[in-house]
Formats: C-alpha cells, sequence, structure tokens
C-alpha cells in the first residue's frame, strides 16, 4: 500500500504492471538480485488451484519469461510463496527456466517455529545464483529442504539443533520447547499465571497506538475493548476457534481476514487462564480477545519502531500484515544467498 511505504521508508516507490513488462526495462535499472513475492491464491489449498491457468499468476510467469531475453539477467533471485506452489506447474516452469539460465537453486519450506519464534507460517522459499556464483553450502544445490541447517553452518550451537533434514517428530518437539512463549510478543501483558479465580483485568496499554475506533472499525483505539470476541461468535464459532494462552510456544498463521472471520484466520489469545492443567474451563470463561496489529508485526519480527500511518484503519493493517513476511525467515535467507562460498 503506497501509504504504508510512504510512512516506512524515503525511498520511491515505483509501480507498474509487472505482466506486459517488457525484456529492456530490467536493464534500466541494473539490478543483481531479484526479489519476488507472487499472488499466492493460485496455490493456496482452499483456492480453486489453477496455478498457471490463473490470471493471478500471469505476472510471475512474464517474469520467469524476461531472464532468458534480456540482456543483464540478475545474478541471484529469491522467491516467496505458500506451501503448495512447490507441486504447482508454475514452480515446474520456473525451474526450467532456471535451469536453462545457467543458474543453481536450493529450495526450503521453512517455519518462524525453527527459528525460535512461536508461530506457526510455513512458507515455501527458492533461492537461485547465477554462476559462477555459487552457494556457501553446495552440498544442497538443486535440492528442497524443510530444515535451516545450511543457513546457520557456522553457529555451532544451532546448527546442532537444526541437523536433521527431514526434520522428524522429536525434532520438532525440540523446535517448540526452543521457541519463546507468547507473553514476549504480546502489547498488553497479561500475568501468565493469573486463573480464573484471581484474574485481574489488565489493559495497560503501548504508545503504538492512540487512533479512535468507530463503529466502522475504521481506526485503532488505545483500548482492549474493541479486540474482545464478542460472545456470539464464542456461541457459534467457538470448536473452529484455535486458542492459545500467554504460556504457549506456538500460534497459527494470521491470514489477511484476521479479525473479519474467525475460522482458519489465526489464533485467538485467551487473557485468563484457567486453572485446570487440560485448559478445558469455558471458551466464555477465559477472555478471548485477538492479538493486536502490534503483537502480530512482533510474531513478524518486525522491528519496534515499525509503525502504521494514522489513516490505515483496523481491518487494512490486519490485512497487510496478513500478506506479509516473517523477517526471523527471510533475513537469515537473504543473508545466506547474498553470501559467496569461501
Amino acid at each position: 500500500m503506497p501509504k504504508l511505504w510512504k510512512h516506512s521508508t524515503s525511498t520511491t516507490q515505483l509501480t507498474m504492471f509487472t505482466s506486459t513488462i517488457s525484456a529492456t526495462v530490467p536493464i534500466r535499472y541494473g539490478a543483481d538480485a531479484w526479489l519476488l513475492s507472487p499472488p499466492c491464491q493460485p496455490y493456496t489449498r482452499q483456492g480453486l488451484q489453477k496455478q498457471s491457468g490463473d490470471a493471478r499468476a500471469f505476472s510471475f510467469l512474464n517474469i520467469l519469461e524476461l531472464i532468458p531475453h534480456t540482456s543483464q539477467p540478475p545474478i541471484m533471485l529469491f522467491v516467496e510463496n505458500v506451501v503448495g506452489f512447490e507441486t504447482s506447474d508454475t514452480h515446474t516452469k520456473m525451474i526450467e527456466i532456471l535451469g536453462r539460465t545457467n543458474f543453481i537453486t536450493q529450495e526450503f519450506i521453512l517455519s518462524p517455529l525453527q527459528f525460535g519464534v512461536p508461530y506457526s507460517r510455513p512458507r515455501y522459499f527458492c533461492l537461485a545464483k547465477r554462476k559462477p556464483s555459487t552457494f556457501q553450502s553446495q552440498l544442497f544445490n538443486n535440492q528442497l529442504l524443510q530444515s535451516p541447517g545450511p543457513l546457520f553452518r557456522h553457529t555451532n550451537t544451532v546448527e546442532t539443533l537444526f541437523c536433521e533434514l527431514d526434520e522428524p517428530q522429536e525434532s520438532w518437539d525440540r523446535l517448540l520447547e526452543s521457541c519463546e512463549s507468547i507473553e514476549s510478543f504480546l502489547e498488553f501483558k497479561n500475568c501468565s499465571d493469573q486463573s480464573e479465580s484471581n484474574f485481574v483485568d489488565t489493559t495497560t496499554v503501548s504508545t503504538d497506538s492512540d487512533e479512535v475506533l468507530d463503529e466502522g472499525n475504521e481506526y485503532c483505539s488505545g483500548g482492549l475493548d474493541q479486540y474482545a470476541v464478542p460472545l456470539s461468535l464464542i456461541e457459534r464459532w467457538g470448536s473452529a476457534m484455535d486458542i492459545v494462552y500467554p504460556d504457549s510456544k506456538r500460534c497459527c498463521c494470521f491470514t489477511k481476514s484476521y479479525y473479519r472471520y474467525v475460522k482458519g484466520t489465526g489464533s485467538l489469545l485467551a487473557t485468563l487462564q484457567p486453572n485446570n492443567e487440560d485448559k478445558a474451563s469455558s471458551l466464555k470463561e477465559q477472555c478471548l480477545r485477538y492479538f493486536t496489529p502490534r503483537e502480530v508485526a512482533n510474531l513478524h519480527s518486525l522491528p519496534e519502531d515499525f509503525q502504521f500511518p494514522q489513516q490505515i484503519s483496523l481491518r487494512q493493517r490486519y490485512a497487510l500484515l496478513g500478506n506479509s513476511l516473517s523477517i526471523a525467515v527471510v533475513a537469515p535467507l537473504l543473508q545466506y544467498l547474498f553470501s559467496e562460498s569461501s
């Protein structure tokens, strides 16, 4: 969104229709690296799965077709998409073009959980380098990995944790244990040991948002009431809700429809901790609320000084965050991509 771009950076945003871009345009900018995040809808499990037949895939396919025809092809490519892209005909076309134009690839399916963040958001990533450039760990050329091990080959403590390429169940159990608790990412802090008998509502707010929310849910307010889950929704959709607690070490992926729909759009936070071990008390008694935009940003590992402009509505904030990336995952991937083999 242009407003957010302008608010967050001093650089100029250039917008163009990539479905009609010509082979001469990349020469104009001389970019060594192309970072691509094409529309995910053609490849999602809940979509029609038209893959390359979906009109939303045309722009990415056009960019791929530029590579053999431009006189200054990129040295590096970074592609991000949903899990499922790796089995699509678009992926097959991408790998064919990259192989034909002298690229080597290393592909990953990674989640923030593998980087200590209690957030399940698995995504597909393709790193590609044009010869004679090479990856630091050439052993994994032209492979699809589900471990970030190659990214940390020089960090012994992390390497020991992520050495398994197939990530068996025992490894995932250890990953969850190594994650921070959700409480570390909350804007509105609740004591993790609060129980039903001694709950005190804490609504101390950070200074991140001080706008006013009107009846149309247009802007953010400083209070917590707007994030409370209505009882009517709990009664109707309680069985479909993913409930987490401040001491949980996992929450589900937030989509752009979070705060608009309940089912499959992201986790809800129980601010009142049940006093029994199985946490099976009535959902109505657990004071459920939505994660705030700042908290979702925290789980995406966005920096503390990241802010939305005031004119961006609450729903727009959730939509933008739902379409964003996990910095905890992408940063080491890019560092690995830009590093040369020693």
